[in-house]
């Protein structure tokens, strides 16, 4: 499958609650804010599956930064969001990048770089298919900076993990449609094994050397 960033764009925005995001965040005026992860790349696996465009997207991730690192101030943002978005109904994950460094090691047991940016964040997810965002003041899809972005490896139907080290990547979860469609992905183990299968697994904290 080719997949352009605008190819990427329109099949996110099929999500109607994507689409919505995408209009009302500004709303926030939140400094770099992205919607990112699995609202995006599932859109694109669910096309390539037949499934509706919404399948297996169990919350939405919205990064923004500021560099007020308090909770208070990242809580009145939460609340704020909670109550623009709360008639869609859906699980909508609100962080602020600036401070996740200061949690990360108590909630997961490993070290945390302090980011300078959100995108910061989004380059730091394990798989390279999910290292996408999209820019909620521009509409334009953003990729990670420090990695290609073939399409193949990115969208094909064998997700890869990236091979860099990724021990201290935050772990989350992908959903790939099973049922004959021929999405395959990775399972890694926290002993940095990788193991192949169809249907759905859950991405784990692991090391590559």
């Amino acid at each position: 499958m080719k997949l352009t960033a605008q190819r990427l764009v329109e099949l996110a925005m099929v999500n109607p609650i994507n689409a919505e995001l995408v209009a009302r965040l500004p709303a926030l005026g939140l400094d770099q804010c992205l919607l990112t992860a699995g609202c995006l790349f599932q859109a694109v696996w669910n096309h390539q599956a037949g499934l509706s465009p919404d399948w297996g997207v169990k919350d939405y991730d919205v990064f923004y930064f500021d560099t007020d690192m308090s909770w208070e101030a990242e809580n009145e943002v939460i609340e704020r969001a909670s109550e623009l978005l709360r008639d869609l109904d859906v699980n909508i994950e609100v962080k602020n990048q600036a401070r996740v460094h200061l949690w990360y090691p108590q909630r997961f047991g490993m070290p945390y770089p302090q980011l300078h940016t959100a995108r910061g964040g989004v380059d730091r997810y394990l798989v390279a298919g999910t290292c996408i965002a999209l820019a909620v003041d521009t509409g334009k899809s953003m990729r990670p900076t420090a990695w290609p972005t073939p399409s193949r490896e990115y969208f094909g139907p064998t997700p890869s993990p990236r091979s860099q080290s990724c021990s201290s990547t935050r772990p989350g979860a992908i959903r790939l449609a099973g049922h004959g469609s021929g999405l395959k992905t990775h399972a890694l183990r926290r002993d940095g094994l990788v193991h192949g299968y169809d249907g759905c697994t859950r991405f784990s904290r692991a090391s590559f050397s």
